[in-house]
């Protein structure tokens, strides 16, 4: 079985009636069988909520992505708290900081992030970090802020200083389609001496399609195969092997995954 700890089945290039079964039935014959449907504002996280209540093999994070900090309020993060404790939803996110496309001011960016790890205590959830040109901020707030929380990097990109970071702490590398693109050689590196246990398979689909689709859109969580395969290739290691304990890994992560179904 494999999970894909991380998929926009939420927005409109996968989630529609007529795209979704035909995704989802390309993901069942790739050996693709749960997924974490990934919020990233208000809107996307009650519909993640809504997809994972009508399909036992979907769960759903809730957050306010960096992007949409700007729009955080009070009554934002009410709803928030009540989607957090829905029984379906495993994680807050996607949230954090991103410094490269600065759509939300940064004391925006990181009071919304600050007031989600709260909320991520506050409700016992781990979180899902989107981090862009902020490593050493967003690993600093969470160093500060996110001690007694489980943590997952999602598309990791940071550099070996910042995986030995996390990996000191314990933190999940989420790890994609990124990983097979040829100048890559930083991640690859990383993902070879990266603990067995704090590595996640993901897709962030519709993006970030792996080699050879790179540049191809819309990505699918059934390409999370190829992403498994270069992993495997990387770590000299089987497919069979990385699959296995990525998937034990994402049940232990996601804690309430798996939990009746």
């Amino acid at each position: 079985m494999v999970i894909d700890t991380h998929v926009h089945f939420n927005g409109k290039d996968l989630g529609s009636r007529d795209v979704l079964p035909g995704v989802l039935e390309r993901a069942k014959f790739a050996g693709v069988e749960r997924f974490i449907i990934v919020g990233y504002d208000l809107a996307s996280s009650e519909r993640a909520v809504t997809l994972a209540e009508s399909d036992s093999r979907m769960w759903a994070t809730v957050g306010i992505h960096p992007h949409d900090a700007a729009n955080y309020s009070p009554e934002t993060e009410t709803r928030l708290r009540e989607l957090a404790t829905h029984p379906r939803t495993v994680a807050i996110g996607e949230i954090g900081l991103d410094f490269y496309r600065d759509l939300s001011p940064r004391d925006a960016q990181d009071t919304a992030f600050r007031a989600q790890i709260v909320l991520a205590r506050e409700t016992c959830l781990p979180i899902v970090i989107h981090c862009r040109d902020a490593y050493p901020e967003t690993l600093a707030i969470l160093e500060s802020e996110a001690q007694d929380i489980g943590v997952i990097l999602h598309c990791f990109a940071g550099d070996a200083g910042d995986a030995e970071r996390a990996f000191r702490h314990g933190w999940y590398l989420g790890i994609g389609g990124t990983v097979t693109y040829k100048k890559n050689d930083e991640l690859r590196a990383i993902v070879q001496s990266a603990p067995q246990n704090l590595i996640l398979l993901e897709t962030d689909a519709p993006y970030l399609s792996p080699e050879p689709f790179r540049g191809k859109f819309p990505n699918e969580p059934a390409r999370v195969s190829l992403v498994a395969q270069r992993i495997a290739e990387i770590r000299s290691e089987t497919k069979d092997a990385v699959i296995t304990y990525t998937t034990e890994n994402a049940l232990r992560g996601f804690s309430r995954v798996g939990v009746n179904c």
